[in-house]
């Protein structure tokens, strides 16, 4: 991978859930201009796979942001590697449509444990490293916004998300930090293939593009970009939460 420019040249980065999808995309622009960055995931093949895509510039830790003892040993490694940090972004998260009648307790735990707990401890264990100016960008959703079919769960933890930006902005905001969220609507990672048959995927696909006032799914570089002018460039903007999702909420 070539870099297109140095934007990023002097910036330290850390990417939650950077192994794939949106989090690997936010990788890609930011070292591509230049930056360092460390991204976690749990799945040792995609992370692997990520780091060679990325080159030098990347470290891939494995670990689920679950597990605080995890947490303990990403924060210890980024103090290692990058000293301090610009802009943490809080991507990883699963999705899985959980049916109101059918929701087990297993499954509510596992996607709060991962999506909110989760969250929510990252920011925590990562906070003494962020630099003054640093910019923390959170990714929610557009079901926090809505009332989706079969995402009660996922649709609450997102919710949470949305809080904690506001949260967390006030919390941060005396060493000057921002914090704010981006919030995706339906973009093509290949996660609906993950959760459901290829026939049913292609047919939520079809609906959810007829559905969208643009007409087309969104892509993981749509929301990289939004979440990089959160990080660096909203240099005025905190607790508030950017809409990337064609359109899907708001005509």
């Amino acid at each position: 991978m070539g870099k297109y420019s140095d934007k990023y040249s002097d910036k330290n980065v850390v990417i939650t859930g950077g192994g794939s999808g949106i989090g690997l995309a936010m990788a890609e622009l930011l070292v591509d201009g230049g930056a360092r960055v460390v991204i976690t995931g749990r799945s040792e093949t995609a992370l692997d796979a990520a780091r060679e895509r990325l080159g030098k510039n990347a470290v891939a830790v494995r670990g689920n942001v679950a597990a605080l003892s995890d947490l303990d040993a990403l924060a210890a490694r980024v103090k290692d590697e990058l000293g301090t940090i610009d802009a943490l972004f809080v991507n990883a998260g699963i999705a899985s449509l959980t049916p109101f009648e059918s929701t087990t307790e297993e499954a509510y735990d596992e996607l709060f444990a991962i999506n909110v707990k989760g969250a929510y401890f990252t920011v925590q264990k990562l906070a003494p490293l962020l630099s003054a100016d640093a910019g923390v960008v959170l990714t929610t959703s557009i079901a926090n916004a809505v009332g989706l079919l079969e995402t009660s769960v996922y649709a609450a933890g997102k919710a949470a998300l949305r809080s904690m930006a506001r949260s967390f902005s006030r919390e941060l905001l005396p060493r000057g930090i921002r914090v704010n969220a981006v919030s995706p609507g339906p973009i093509d990672t290949g996660v609906l293939e993950k959760a459901m048959t290829v026939e049913a995927a292609e047919e939520l696909k079809a609906q959810m593009v007829a559905d969208n006032p643009m007409r087309r799914f969104g892509t993981p570089e749509e929301i990289a970009r939004a979440a990089a002018f959160l990080a660096f460039e909203a240099t005025y903007t905190t607790g508030a939460e950017l809409v990337v999702d064609g359109g899907t909420t708001q005509l």
